[in-house]
């Protein structure tokens, strides 16, 4: 194996190993909802939101039950602490619908209520390409300077007519354009990419690889298509269900694989796949396999091909 930048026993550049030797230990989020909403939700470019969303498939229950920020970080801490003993750091985690929609004073009053919290030593903010200014970006900054900041961009695909199949509202070039700016600041910049929209092929799916590499990001997150109810795609499901070309638990953990294998080797992997609860998922249909052992699998294989993260990526590893 060349050299690489990454420092541990993995295959992989595993952000949460960077934040292990960065910080002293794990860096744990605690899940905020703060009433945000998105463009194309509340008529700004559209009704209904992405096909794909539903946020009960990933906000916990301390989220839904409280209503001021501050009670939903004493629970949320409270129940972490008891289940991650070794923390070293908590962090707010903005993270359902848009979360830098809104003018600046509305946004700030959000945060820094968040960052009041006594056991909160930073904030995750989760958002869209498209909703992001350069007002914005100079706060984030600013708070960058004090407190660990990571702003994390939904990019879902490169391909702008699968964003607009699945309704995102935004372009390829929004993305590029929010990272550009958010390049250099002092925080962190992370993307999240999707795979398995329907009518997208493996070979077009691997071919992001070549855009990704391109991006300054810091971080990046995979996950796998689900489809849950109560979301436009679970109606398209059911009406259509050979435009879906799922994979199957193999061929994703080998596809994420090969995905990896021509990614940059300084970009750290934050997650390879999610869970929906079983209660509101509809497909694909993986068992009973945890995230956590998924990630073993992963890694697994990335042992049995003797492989890893950049073999077959050419090119400066600098952003």
């Amino acid at each position: 194996m060349p050299s690489k930048l990454w420092n541990g026993e993995r295959h992989y550049n595993a952000h949460v190993d960077y934040l292990k030797q960065t910080y002293g230990g794990r860096v744990q989020k605690v899940s905020i909802n703060a009433d945000f909403t998105c463009p194309n939700r509340d008529g700004k470019l559209g009704r209904g939101g992405c096909t794909f969303c539903n946020n009960d498939s990933f906000t916990p229950a301390y989220v839904k039950e409280t209503p001021s920020i501050t009670a939903q970080l004493d629970k949320g801490v409270a129940f972490l602490r008891q289940r991650y003993k070794r923390t070293a750091m908590f962090v707010g985690y903005f993270q359902a619908y848009t979360n830098t929609y809104g003018d600046l004073a509305s946004i700030k009053k959000v945060y820094e209520e968040a960052l009041a919290h006594p056991d909160i030593s930073g904030l995750v903010i989760g958002t869209r390409p498209d909703c992001i200014t350069e007002e914005q970006l100079d706060y984030f900054e600013a708070l960058a300077k004090k407190y660990f900041i990571v702003l994390e961009y939904g990019i879902e695909s490169c391909y702008n007519d699968t964003l607009a199949s699945v309704n995102r509202g935004h372009s390829f070039e929004d993305t590029v354009q929010a990272l550009e700016m958010s390049q250099g600041r002092g925080f962190h910049v992370g993307g999240h990419l999707m795979f398995g929209f329907p009518n997208d092929s493996r070979e077009r799916m691997l071919a992001q690889v070549e855009k990704i590499n391109q991006l300054p990001l810091d971080a990046i997150k995979f996950h796998q298509l689900q489809v849950v109810k109560g979301t436009v795609m679970a109606k398209q499901y059911r009406e259509y269900p050979e435009q879906f070309n799922f994979f199957t638990c193999d061929e994703y953990i080998d596809f994420v694989v090969q995905f990896v294998e021509r990614m940059r080797p300084d970009l750290q992997i934050q997650r390879f796949t999610s869970s929906a609860p079983p209660s509101i998922k509809l497909a694909p249909d993986w068992g009973n396999v945890r995230e956590d052992q998924l990630i073993l699998r992963i890694e697994k294989r990335f042992e049995e091909l003797n492989t890893w993260q950049g073999k077959y990526y050419e090119g400066d590893w600098a952003n």
